[in-house]
C-alpha cells in the first residue's frame, strides 16, 4: 500500500475561521469530479474536492467498480469521497476500504432522482433521519478522531425551518466534522433561487461547519452567500465546470485554464477517459470560442488527439505565458482494499444482496447534461435539463447534486 499524506479537514475550517473567510470547495459531481478535474480546480484556489458519488454497495462487492469510480494520487488532497448509502454496513466497509487514500468520507442524502428514491438513496433517506443517524454514528465512533465523517442534505421545506433544523441538529450529535446543506427542496427545480435566509437559520443552530451549496457561479456569489449565511465554506458545481478558475476571482474560463487542462490530459494520458477530458474542454471553452466552433468541438469523436489539434488550433493559447499553463501532475497511486471486514459483516448478518454492480461504467454514454450542452448549441431538439440530480454509476446520464 502507497503511503498518502493527509490534511485534517476540521483544521481547515478552523484557520478559515480565523482568517475570517471560508472554504471554497468544489462539489461531487459524478463523470466530472475525477482525480484530473480536481487538480485543476486546486491550481485555481479551490481548498478541497470531493470526489464524484460513488454507490457504497458497487465499491464494496466490485474491484471493477473501485477502478471506474476511484483514482488518487500525493498531491489529491485535501480529498472527500462522497457515498451513497442506505444501510451500515455498506457505508463503514467502503469507509474503511477508501481510508487510506482520502481525507473523509460523505454521506449523500441530497439525491432527488427517481431510481434514487425507489432504491432509498439520496433525498429518500431525508424521511428517516435515524437512519441516517445510525450510518453517520457507526462510521464516526469506528474511525479516528481526525478523519473529517460529513453529510449532505437537503431542505425539507421551503415554509417552515424546524423540521430541516431538527433533523441537522440530530445529524450534529453523531460527532460529524461538519453538514453540507443545498439550499432547494428535493421537489425543486434549479431555476428556484436558493433559501439563503433558510441556510443562515440552519447555520445559526448549529455548532459544527455549515456549508451552503447551490446557485454559485462567480467568486462574488460565493461571497455573497458566505455573507448572507455565515457559513463556513462554500460549495460550487456548475460553476466550476463552466469555470474552473472561479474561485480565484475570474468571472470566466481564463485561457491560461484550458492550458493548464490540455497539459493534466497530456500528462494523464490513457489514465483518463475521452469523455472526461472532452466534456471539461467543452464547457471550460465556452467563453472562449464561437457557437460554430463549440458545435464543432461537441462533436469530435473519440480521438483525443483531433481534440487536442483543435484547442490549439482555436484557442489563443499563444497569448499566455507558457510557464502559467504548466502544473505538476504525478502518477496515479496503485490503491490496494482489504475486503476481509465487510465480507465478514455480510457472513454475520446473513445478507444475500446480488453483486448487481460489477459491469456499470459511469463514462458508458455521454450523459444527459452534455448531451443536452451539444444539443442546445447545435438547435436539434430542447432538452430540458432535470434538476440537480446525481449520476448513477450505469452510465444511464443523471446529473449531479447541485
Amino acid at each position: 500500500m502507497e503511503d498518502k499524506p493527509k490534511t485534517i479537514i476540521r483544521d481547515l475550517f478552523e484557520n478559515a475561521r480565523e482568517r475570517r473567510t471560508f472554504l471554497k470547495i468544489c462539489a461531487p459531481m459524478v463523470r466530472y469530479s475525477k482525480l484530473e478535474f480536481r487538480h485543476l480546480v486546486r491550481s485555481f484556489g479551490t481548498d478541497l474536492t470531493f470526489t464524484s458519488m460513488i454507490m457504497a454497495d458497487s465499491f464494496c462487492r466490485s474491484e471493477k467498480a473501485r477502478l471506474n469510480e476511484f483514482t488518487t494520487n500525493k498531491e489529491d488532497t485535501p480529498l472527500i469521497a462522497q457515498f451513497a448509502a442506505n444501510n451500515s454496513i455498506d457505508f463503514l466497509s467502503a469507509t474503511e476500504m477508501v481510508y487510506p487514500y482520502v481525507d473523509g468520507v460523505d454521506l449523500n442524502c441530497g439525491c432527488p432522482q427517481r431510481w434514487a428514491m425507489a432504491a432509498g438513496y439520496g433525498s429518500a433517506m431525508l424521511k428517516t433521519p435515524e437512519r441516517i443517524v445510525d450510518l453517520l454514528s457507526t462510521v464516526r465512533r469506528n474511525m479516528p478522531n481526525t478523519f473529517s465523517v460529513s453529510v449532505k442534505v437537503r431542505l425539507l421545506s421551503n415554509q417552515s425551518m424546524k423540521s430541516t433544523i431538527d433533523m441537522c441538529r440530530m445529524l450534529e450529535a453523531t460527532g460529524i466534522t461538519f453538514l453540507t446543506v443545498h439550499g432547494r427542496t428535493a421537489a425543486e427545480k434549479t431555476n428556484v433561487p436558493v433559501h439563503k435566509e433558510a441556510l443562515r437559520e440552519i447555520k445559526q443552530s448549529l455548532s459544527i461547519p455549515m456549508v451552503a451549496n447551490g446557485d454559485i457561479f462567480t467568486l462574488d456569489n460565493a461571497k455573497d452567500m458566505y455573507s448572507t449565511t455565515g457559513c463556513d465554506g462554500v460549495m460550487a458545481a456548475r460553476g466550476l465546470l463552466t469555470n474552473p478558475a472561479l474561485f480565484s476571482g475570474c468571472n470566466s474560463t481564463p485561457i491560461e485554464c484550458v492550458g493548464r487542462w490540455l497539459n493534466i490530459c497530456e500528462e494523464a494520458d490513457t489514465g483518463m477517459t475521452f469523455q472526461c477530458m472532452h466534456h471539461h474542454f467543452s464547457f471550460m471553452t465556452e467563453s472562449l470560442l464561437a457557437k460554430p466552433h463549440r458545435i464543432v468541438l461537441n462533436n469530435l469523436g473519440k480521438d483525443k488527439s483531433k481534440v487536442y489539434g483543435f484547442i490549439r488550433q482555436h484557442v489563443p493559447l499563444q497569448d499566455v505565458n507558457s510557464e502559467r499553463m504548466v502544473v505538476d501532475f504525478s502518477p496515479r497511486l496503485c490503491c490496494t482494499y482489504n475486503e476481509e471486514a465487510f465480507r465478514a459483516r455480510l457472513a454475520e448478518t446473513q445478507t444475500t444482496r446480488p453483486d448487481r454492480t460489477c459491469d456499470y461504467d459511469p463514462e458508458a454514454t455521454d450523459g444527459n447534461f452534455f448531451q443536452s450542452h451539444r444539443n442546445e448549441l447545435t438547435a436539434e431538439e430542447s432538452c430540458k435539463l432535470d434538476d440537480d440530480g446525481v449520476a448513477y454509476m450505469d452510465g444511464g446520464g443523471f446529473l449531479f447534486d447541485e
